[in-house]
């Protein structure tokens, strides 16, 4: 059962990947596996179109690891060095989105099951939601508190704090620090 699962998995991504590496329609977004004999892990970039207020032509990299029980089951996206200083993005590179947890209830009862992973959901409505990220941070229910109370208080006119750091993340995801 589960390697018929995993090879249909495998099947399905092979075509999804496909179509984004001939989308025209997918700016600043490059995805390619990171090795040739496992479809369930690739690597992405990222490249954010300069009209993005905070993080603007940064190139971040990333791994998105998929299960072998997708798409039934949501993959994992996590930002490689340099990790962007965001409000959605835990301190260890992972990326903090509704779209990516589990298809159940949340426990907490802060998302509607709907807002949650569903099969219906595919690599490229992932990293269209995670370029949409860069451009609108949540700091409603961050994975990195300290990004969204800095990013509050700049909101608020307080300082400019978030900006800088974010600036550096950008730059050193250039390799200009």
């Amino acid at each position: 059962m589960a390697a018929s699962q995993s090879a249909a998995a495998a099947s399905l991504l092979k075509r999804q990947l496909k179509e984004i590496q001939a989308s025209k329609d997918l700016p600043g977004i490059s995805c390619g596996l990171v090795s040739d004999s496992n479809m369930l892990e690739w690597e992405v970039m990222l490249m954010i179109n300069d009209d993005c207020k905070y993080y603007g032509g940064g190139n971040f990299r990333a791994r998105l690891v998929f299960p072998p029980t997708y798409p039934l089951m949501p993959p994992s996206l996590t930002f490689q060095d340099p990790i962007p200083f965001h409000p959605n993005i835990y301190e260890n590179g992972t990326l903090c989105i509704s779209i990516l947890h589990p298809p159940e209830e949340d426990q907490y009862g802060y998302e509607a099951a709907s807002e949650r992973w569903s099969p219906v959901q595919t690599p490229e409505t992932i990293l269209v939601s995670t370029l949409s990220l860069f451009h609108s941070p949540n700091d409603e229910s961050p994975a990195n508190v300290e990004a969204a109370r800095m990013l509050r208080e700049e909101k608020e006119g307080k300082h400019k704090d978030f900006r800088k750091r974010v600036r550096k993340c950008v730059r050193e995801s250039l390799g200009e620090d």
